[in-house]
């Protein structure tokens, strides 16, 4: 379902992503790791073709960049990025005609009630606080139903109520088939029904592990980010 095959990306001389070469499957959820600077926000931004990169990216077997690949592609970022003057019910509205959707009242209600924003759909974006923010830029995401979903450390900023009906989200769309690929450097943010984790550094893969593979170690998913980053750091000091 998605290809990321031999992808390289520079900001001037430095590496931010050194060859990353993964596939994901329908019906996957996958837990992109690792520490600051090491490259995820980059890898995701390039699969989403915001970024030019060396390398090719398939979504379906389509490459990322076309139209159609777009249609069946869906982000939501670490930053929520609103328009101040559109209120919660315009932004997913504006969303809902920007993807041509049909019979979406209902998910859009569906949306606002999950994250407690159904009281909130007469506020404008910048009247929200940071959480709220963070709420309606899942429900931006969430809106368009893709089959593949990027989510950029999505916990960040959000309540327990919030938190608990992202993961019950997040397995429903697994139960549909969906590819999902999960953003973060905090491991208790996903501590959830996952089925496998690639863990960067410094630009590169260095694990890439199912969550049968991992149990026949014995290690916990935290025993093997550290086994991974720490390691790595003792063997260049």
């Amino acid at each position: 379902m998605l290809d990321v095959n031999h992808v390289v990306k520079k900001y001037g001389k430095n590496l931010a992503c050194d060859d990353i070469t993964f596939q994901l499957n329908p019906g996957d959820m996958t837990i992109l790791l690792g520490p600051n600077g090491a490259g995820k926000s980059t890898i995701m931004k390039s699969i989403m073709g915001f970024l030019k990169y060396q390398g090719t990216i398939t979504v379906d077997g389509m490459v990322n960049k076309t139209v159609d690949a777009k249609k069946v592609l869906g982000f939501v970022p670490e930053m929520p990025a609103l328009y101040p003057n559109l209120t919660v019910s315009e932004h997913l509205e504006f969303i809902a005609r920007a993807y041509k959707l049909t019979n979406y009242k209902d998910r859009i209600e569906d949306l606002l009630c999950r994250f407690e924003l159904d009281d909130k759909r007469k506020k404008f974006g910048d009247e929200l606080s940071k959480g709220m923010q963070q709420k309606l830029n899942l429900c931006i995401g969430l809106l368009p139903d893709p089959k593949v979903l990027l989510l950029d450390e999505p916990m960040i900023g959000l309540d327990p109520h919030a938190i608990k009906e992202l993961k019950k989200y997040i397995d429903q769309m697994r139960s549909e088939g969906k590819t999902l690929l999960i953003s973060t450097h905090i491991i208790d943010s996903v501590d959830m029904l996952w089925d496998r984790t690639i863990i960067m550094q410094k630009g590169q893969v260095k694990a890439n592990i199912t969550k049968p593979e991992l149990e026949k170690t014995g290690q916990s998913l935290e025993d093997l980010f550290f086994s991974v980053t720490e390691g790595t750091k003792e063997e260049e000091a």
